[in-house]
């Protein structure tokens, strides 16, 4: 399928290289992948190369494809066409049986969390290691208070959903995404409906897991305080494609028209373009 986007757009996805990803290892690559609903055409040809170890923050207004990204990448979806890869694997063919083998590569953090309200914390946290392990009740009670120590929820086992704040659950749900120890986390929107000051936690949480789990991260938001906060690069999604991609550094004094729109509409100083040459 060739693609709508003109080739001088296309391009432009590259217009700030970032020299220190050139020699990092691909975790996951697009390429050229498009995807429609009906008439409506979501991904128009996107290419992208998330790099292990780095926090990769995707950005772009609703509707762009952010989320349908994240799912061509868990193999919950297949592209129209282009190919997606996981470490090298090309997953784009791969059959239900084989997919379910590369998503255990991933955690997910939803953007509410995503929480069994008739489940207790320990047993939300729990859940993956009993659907997917053969692991014995002591050694998941074991791991299982290790995780919730590592969000800060020491102590929380016995306390029911309805019994959390937004930033609580969000917590709560971080820890059953990475309780099965994934090579990469995606985080859906992690501050979206949170208070200013939980926002910047769960920002220092992402940042504190990247550096203790080793992980490589994945950050779609509309936060553009978050987005600073947290990431090592930024991609920025427009009608179907990655425009722009590049360090923080560059993003603040990128030249793209729509990027910097996006930056001025959000009225977030530290976000703001420098001005610099």
């Amino acid at each position: 399928m060739s693609s709508t986007i003109p080739a001088d757009r296309r391009a432009s996805s590259r217009d700030v290289p970032d020299r220190r990803s050139h020699a990092r290892e691909p975790f996951v690559e697009f390429r050229d992948v498009h995807k429609a609903y009906g008439r409506k055409q979501v991904l128009r040809g996107a290419d992208l190369t998330v790099y292990r170890g780095e926090v990769l923050v995707i950005l772009g207004g609703s509707g762009t494809g952010k989320s349908v990204t994240l799912r061509h990448m868990l193999g919950l979806e297949a592209p129209d066409s282009g190919r997606v890869l996981v470490e090298e694997e090309d997953i784009t063919d791969l059959p239900e049986e084989e997919l379910y083998r590369v998503r255990k590569k991933f955690g997910m953090l939803f953007q509410s969390g995503a929480l069994f309200d008739s489940m207790t914390v320990f047993e939300n946290v729990a859940f993956p290691l009993r659907e997917h392990t053969e692991m014995g009740e002591e050694e998941i009670a074991r791991a299982v208070r290790e995780r919730l120590e590592l969000v800060n929820l020491p102590g929380t086992e016995h306390l029911m959903p309805v019994d959390l704040s937004g930033g609580m659950r969000k917590r709560v749900g971080l820890a059953r995404s990475i309780v099965l120890d994934p090579k990469m986390i995606l985080y859906d929107e992690p501050t979206t409906g949170l208070d200013p000051i939980t926002a910047q936690k769960i920002n220092e949480l992402i940042i504190d897991l990247q550096s203790k789990l080793n992980v490589t991260s994945v950050v779609v938001t509309h936060d553009i305080q978050s987005a600073f906060s947290v990431g090592d690069r930024i991609a920025f999604l427009n009608q179907g494609v990655f425009e722009w991609v590049g360090t923080m550094e560059a993003a603040r004094d990128s030249a793209h028209p729509i990027l910097r729109e996006f930056f001025k509409a959000s009225a977030v100083s530290a976000a703001q373009p420098t001005g610099r040459e």
